[in-house]
């Protein structure tokens, strides 16, 4: 006898049954506990990133299709990774959000392949991805291929770098191989809840005998320190706010321009810019001082605010137009370049040269660290990473010296040998090989020794070599500065060299990619 056909309600109240069955995720159970801890729930996280009922999901009813040990039997509604579209400030999005709740957020062969199908639609649709990471890591059920679906994730986190944006949050445990797929993203928020390492402290222990504690290990401050995040969130809330206040200064894609925001249209002289330089040239001051007085609004998101801090990076805006701003930080280690600040500064110069993003660089540098420890770590490998990544640029490149320029620094800050189109110098600036105390003792040596006080003609001659060489005069006379500028007009002549170069085209040697140091 033929089975009777069920209708459209009973099937429609079929497929909503199975509908909030996925949605429970591993049950209420678990969802009340993932809540009592402090964090949303993997559904929660993606609600709160885009706009209201602009998700789609995509693969809610997949599941595993391992058979070994019990999995056949195992209940793994959407297998433990919710994946889909949405929007963000009303621009495409693609998401995966790993829902701790079923089986761990461990990545299962399905899992990845969730995964790794989102980041290519992604590439398709040219539309930044969204990786909200709550994982024990890999299944070990699945054996290899839990292995094999980490590498297609990896493989896929490749093919979009350098064309859509990929924004990494951490927001529960990401250990092991599962670390790996945000070392290869753009930029990583991780929650004071969170934990991400390669080995945990009981492996650790067990090989090593160190003892150590997850957080000091693998928590949001240790990995701030170490250059891995670039953002560090006290809860999954304020994580999510700083991914939508990082997408609002980004392009879709690298073919397309950042939006134009919320422009401020003044560009009227601001005399506080005249007295931020110390008159003593051995103080510090805060350069953040200088990018709020010269962005929209005041409105500057730093990147990697804890990690080498003598450089300052991240976003802003002139006249509603994305730049990325990069400046040395004198009241941190003099704002010298070492190896920390040239991987941190080179790393955000490739971003901005990768999604059209015009680069700002505010110049007051004494020099490269001088060090054992430093040559012993290969400042000069690192260093290099600064000079190849300007040069490589051919996004509009504005520089500005502020005060000290010196040596192989100088030139590692964008100088116009290395393809600035405008660098501009404020009247205090110092240009020069070395600072002029350091030059006059080399130069003039010998006259220092043989005068009747040595003291007073050493301090003569300092001012002398200041005076002829240190001087924004000598640079642009010889046609490395373009103008000597009123610090009070450093926002107007952004502005209008921004304007100038809006259409900048700059061909390069055909070739398959460049060999930098790494």
């Amino acid at each position: 006898m033929a089975a009777t056909k069920k209708s459209m309600d009973e099937l429609l109240k079929q497929l909503n049954e199975r509908r909030k069955a996925v949605e429970l995720g591993g049950g209420q159970a678990r969802l009340d506990k993932q809540k009592s801890q402090g964090k949303l729930t993997a559904r929660e996280r993606i609600d709160a990133v885009l706009d209201p009922g602009t998700f789609q999901e995509v693969g809610a009813f997949r599941r595993n299709r391992t058979t070994e040990f019990g999995m056949d039997k195992a209940d793994m509604p959407a297998d433990g990774v919710v994946t889909g579209s949405g929007a963000v400030l009303g621009r495409p999005v693609n998401i995966a959000s790993q829902d701790f709740t079923v089986a761990g957020g461990s990545a299962g062969e399905t899992h990845s392949k969730k995964v790794a199908e989102a980041l290519r639609e992604s590439l398709k649709n040219g539309a930044p991805f969204i990786f909200i990471n709550d994982s024990g890591g890999a299944r070990v059920q699945e054996g290899i291929d839990s292995l094999s679906g980490y590498g297609q994730v990896f493989y896929a986190n490749v093919l979009l770098s350098g064309a859509v944006p990929q924004i990494s949050i951490i927001a529960g445990p990401c250990a092991g191989g599962a670390a790996y797929s945000p070392a290869l993203t753009d930029f990583i928020i991780q929650t004071r809840k969170a934990h991400m390492f390669i080995t945990g402290p009981g492996v650790i222990k067990q090989v090593t005998g160190e003892e150590v504690t997850a957080d000091a290990l693998g928590g949001a401050d240790a990995q701030m320190a170490s250059g891995v995040v670039s953002f560090v969130a006290d809860d999954d809330d304020q994580a999510i706010l700083i991914a939508k206040k990082l997408l609002s200064f980004l392009p879709q894609n690298n073919s397309e321009e950042a939006p134009i925001v919320d422009p401020d249209d003044s560009v009227d002289p601001d005399p506080a810019l005249r007295s931020i330089i110390p008159a003593d040239d051995r103080k510090g001051y805060d350069v953040r001082e200088v990018i709020r007085l010269i962005v929209d609004h005041e409105d500057f998101l730093e990147v990697q605010a804890g990690f080498a801090a003598n450089l300052v990076v991240g976003f802003g805006r002139i006249v509603g137009q994305t730049v990325g701003l990069i400046a040395n930080q004198p009241s941190v280690m003099s704002g010298v370049l070492d190896i920390n600040s040239s991987d941190k500064g080179s790393k955000f110069i490739r971003f901005c040269n990768a999604f059209n993003i015009p680069v700002i660089n505010l110049v007051d540098v004494p020099g490269f660290l001088p060090g054992v420890a430093q040559e012993a770590g290969g400042i000069i490998r690192h260093g290099a990473k600064m000079l190849y990544a300007y040069s490589a640029a051919s996004v509009p490149k504005i520089t500005v010296v502020m005060r000290k320029a010196y040596g192989g620094s100088y030139l590692a800050m964008c100088s116009k040998d290395l393809g600035a189109d405008r660098v501009f110098a404020w009247p205090t600036a110092e240009i020069a090989v070395m600072g002029a105390e350091g030059a006059a003792a080399v130069v003039f040596k010998r006259e220092i020794a043989e005068a009747e006080d040595p003291k007073a003609r050493r301090e003569e001659l300092v001012e002398e070599y200041r005076t002829t060489f240190s001087s924004p005069y000598m640079a642009a006379a010889h046609g490395l500065v373009d103008d000597i500028i009123d610090p009070a007009e450093t926002r107007f002549q952004i502005a209008s060299a921004l304007a100038q170069l809006t259409n900048k085209r700059e061909l390069r040697p055909a070739k398959k990619h460049g060999l930098g140091p790494v």
